[in-house]
């Protein structure tokens, strides 16, 4: 089944000169700063795909071994941590319980938002009272099922003409990577893929997307290394429109989300896009680091201020990271998260699904 709804740098440029015509806009090339060497400047070689078995197949026992597995690190915590609360058949729910478990919830990276939740819902009904490990579970899963089932939406389609999804974060993200596996599964769904690779100031980002593109079977557009990536975007959104391609995926280049000036670049390379093509992009997707803990929070909130995400891609979520960072996001930005990621095979991309992400956290 399609996975949406059919029917419906972190290099140190200067700011680029807001006089300059917007079809392309031009920046300048890059100064070398600590944050250029976050990733090599040798193109890493794609895994070789086909490996690895389908995340989202129809074998329900392989997902939700795949959901256990992503999210080992927040289950070790929560199913050990919390049961040590229970030194018995069932604990007081008084305040220093309530405080043991608040402290372990934000060890998730849930956030105190959730916890604070959390805490407060198990106070209301069980205060004065005992309450055993199973019932505790059960308001767990119920708070973070609420909500992330609230913010959750398919992934943007037009109605005409192609849909455009520009894909933002910082280097070393996951972001290339993260853009192959997307491509693949529209790919393989008989979509017309385009990519365009707009982080024209790392050569290694480029050649890495090409060599992804030959291996999934879709065209790119490219520039020169140092060329302006709004030249690129201009181009990509140009060639998606005259030969009818049903999807355009836009890469950018990396950067930090205290980079003001690369920030509002971002607002550039989207009024270039809407100038083509009406209503686009149809989403911004922000690549996080499922291993970036609280600083992914912050990431969000620069990246939503400055290009208006419409969802998320965790990246990295390979039972190394707590996977507890996306409830808070998702509360405090309305950021539904699409996709997450594990490994670097092309089939290694599963659609959010948040009541099997729920059921993982306690399996």
């Amino acid at each position: 089944m399609a996975f949406w709804n059919r029917k419906t740098k972190d290099s140190a440029r200067p700011e680029a000169d807001s006089s300059k015509t917007e079809a392309p806009e031009q920046s300048a090339a890059p100064k070398s700063d600590a944050t250029n060497n976050a990733e090599s400047s040798t193109p890493v070689e794609p895994a070789v795909a086909g490996h690895t078995q389908e995340r989202d197949g129809k074998d329900n026992g392989a997902k939700a071994s795949w959901w256990r597995r992503a999210l080992s690190k927040t289950n070790e915590l929560l199913n050990t941590d919390i049961r040590d609360l229970w030194k018995s058949e069932g604990r007081l729910v008084d305040d220093d319980f309530l405080k043991e478990l608040f402290a372990i919830l934000v060890k998730t990276d849930m956030g105190n938002g959730m916890a604070s939740k959390i805490r407060d819902s198990i106070h209301t009904q069980f205060r004065g009272r005992r309450i055993d490990m199973d019932e505790a579970f059960q308001v767990i899963r119920e708070e973070l099922g609420n909500a992330l089932r609230s913010k959750q939406s398919p992934l943007a389609r037009s109605k005409t003409g192609p849909t455009v999804i520009l894909v933002v974060g910082v280097n070393g993200s996951g972001k290339t990577t993260s853009i192959a596996k997307l491509a693949h599964r529209l790919t393989r769904e008989g979509n017309r893929v385009l990519l365009g690779a707009g982080d024209t100031f790392r050569a290694a980002a480029v050649e890495q997307l090409r060599i992804w593109s030959e291996r999934i079977g879709c065209d790119i557009v490219q520039g020169e290394h140092g060329s302006d990536p709004g030249t690129v975007v201009f181009r990509t959104c140009q060639k998606a429109i005259a030969e009818s391609y049903d999807v355009c995926i836009l890469d950018t280049a990396g950067r930090l989300q205290t980079q003001s000036n690369l920030m509002q670049e971002l607002e550039k390379l989207k009024r270039i896009i809407a100038k083509q093509i009406p209503d686009a992009p149809h989403e911004v997707l922000l690549v996080l680091d499922a291993t970036a803990g609280q600083n992914a929070i912050s990431q969000a909130k620069g990246f939503s201020q400055a290009a208006g995400c419409t969802g998320i891609v965790l990246a990295k979520l390979d039972g190394s990271a707590k996977g507890g960072v996306v409830v808070p996001i998702a509360e405090q930005f309305a950021l539904p998260v699409k996709f997450v990621g594990l490994g670097e095979s092309l089939e290694d991309l599963a659609e959010f699904q948040p009541d099997e992400f729920v059921k993982a956290f306690f399996q």
